[in-house]
């Protein structure tokens, strides 16, 4: 595992509520819980949690439309 990686899943499975989808405010966040070394590790750390959030609100909202339209084809049969 990376070490970008590593860190980003340390950090979001002690704070992983404080995170969500948007660049910016992920980046505020790291500033307000973790010490990193420079900016660009910062931006890295940031743009993987910014990602894996996004792949992972996209994973749910595909698993409850499949859900959704399973029970809609199970309503319409007789």
């Amino acid at each position: 595992m990376n070490k970008i990686k590593r860190i980003s899943m340390q950090l979001l499975e002690k704070h992983g509520e404080m995170f969500g989808a948007d660049f910016d405010k992920n980046k505020d966040v790291l500033n307000k819980i973790a010490v990193l070394r420079s900016k660009n590790l910062r931006n890295e750390v940031a743009g993987y949690i910014t990602g894996y959030m996004r792949s992972d609100t996209d994973h749910k909202e595909r698993v409850q439309e499949d859900t959704e339209s399973e029970s809609e084809e199970e309503e319409s049969e007789p």
